[in-house]
């Protein structure tokens, strides 16, 4: 965790070098350029993601924001959160979007897709020693995924001996209900996950 700790300063002390060693010629957009792919490169050796494809830096500082978060089944904050909870927040800050609560609620919602054709921001879910979906992640690329797990918020890959022999479906969530989200209640909170 240190070390986490320890990288995450200097990231930003690189950071605030460049801005303030920045030449007085270069216009602010370069200096804007420069910075985003300097947290690019930084996140995609963190998160074991190629970075440089994708245009969700939001998707990305959020999942960066939350690693380490300590598990807690049925709990929604920083001091714990489960994956469910994790998803739904994910998916509210990062997409705007108002999704279930619950693993097998959300599974619902979506599309199913096969493991080679997910894409970036959908959804992972796993059969844990149950007949039933018991658990969700966010897929990040890669084979990557974001996930509150027992060790707490971390990202995992899906060719993990672990993941790999529970991983029961992708998911993409349905136009339909992207449209019908903004009218649903939130009545949505009881949890089931590990």
């Amino acid at each position: 965790m240190k070390k986490i700790v320890l990288g995450i300063a200097l990231f930003f002390t690189v950071i605030a070098a460049q801005a303030q060693t920045k030449a007085p010629d270069q216009p602010a957009d370069k200096a804007t350029d420069d910075q985003e792919s300097l947290a690019k490169d930084y996140l995609s050796q963190i998160m074991g993601v190629a970075l440089s494809a994708t245009s969700n830096m939001k998707l990305f500082n959020f999942v960066h924001d939350w690693i380490g978060t300590p598990y807690h089944f049925g709990g929604s904050s920083r001091k714990g959160i489960d994956c469910s909870a994790f998803t739904k927040e994910l998916y509210s800050e990062v997409f705007n979007l108002d999704i279930r609560r619950n693993s097998r609620d959300i599974f619902s919602m979506v599309s199913p897709v096969s493991k080679d054709e997910l894409k970036e921001g959908d959804l992972v879910f796993f059969k844990i020693h149950s007949r039933r979906i018991s658990h969700v992640g966010v897929y990040l690329g890669n084979g990557r995924f974001a996930h509150a797990s027992l060790r707490g918020v971390a990202i995992s890959s899906l060719d993990d001996a672990y993941y790999s022999r529970y991983f029961y479906k992708g998911g993409r969530l349905l136009s339909a209900y992207k449209n019908e989200l903004d009218n649903l209640p939130d009545d949505n909170s009881s949890s089931d996950d590990n």
